[in-house]
């Protein structure tokens, strides 16, 4: 048991010197800020056509993923406001933010796709391809990356500055508001 906890510790002890210097770069203001940026040139590049170098306005899997993102707006809104009221976590805030999490899972697809997109740049050596397939291709993949990195640190952000999911507390605000 002891070889196993102390191998525990170092680990602990560099994930806090690792986060630090990034929650200090990323501040909650500017997580909330890139956040924005990064969706919203995304939802521009979901209808943007990696092999034609075209827009593609009629498509309905273009929308997919702009439809998804306003529940990450809604939850970038909701972090500030609370953090800004210096409000707590309420059952609202956690329903969006678990929404978050298998909208998560959209994201992480996208990056996989974008990867294997980007890679498929070889199996079509025999074809003319758009001079903008790899500078647009790995944009989007880094804006991707991005994009996840952000939304953990605003995870990480709602944890420290609104506090975390009291269900002992929401339950009694849930039942307060029935009364």
């Amino acid at each position: 048991n002891a070889p196993f906890e102390s191998s525990i510790v170092p680990n602990i002890q560099l994930h806090l010197l690792l986060m630090k210097p990034i929650m200090q770069l990323f501040t909650w203001q500017r997580t909330i800020l890139l956040s924005i940026i990064v969706l919203v040139v995304l939802d521009i590049l979901s209808f943007y056509g990696l092999y034609t170098n075209r827009f593609y306005f009629l498509k309905f899997d273009n929308f997919i993923f702009p439809i998804l993102t306003i529940a990450h707006f809604v939850y970038l809104y909701v972090l500030w406001f609370k953090i800004k009221e210096g409000e707590t976590a309420d059952v609202q805030m956690r329903n969006v933010e678990y929404l978050l999490y298998t909208i998560l899972l959209v994201y992480l697809y996208k990056l996989v796709h974008s990867f294997m997109t980007l890679m498929s740049y070889t199996n079509y050596e025999d074809h003319v391809m758009p001079s903008t397939f790899l500078p647009m291709g790995t944009l989007i993949l880094i804006l991707h990356v991005f994009l996840m990195g952000l939304t953990f640190l605003a995870f990480k952000h709602r944890k420290e500055l609104v506090g975390g999911y009291s269900y002992e507390e929401m339950e009694k605000q849930h039942i307060d508001q029935w009364e």
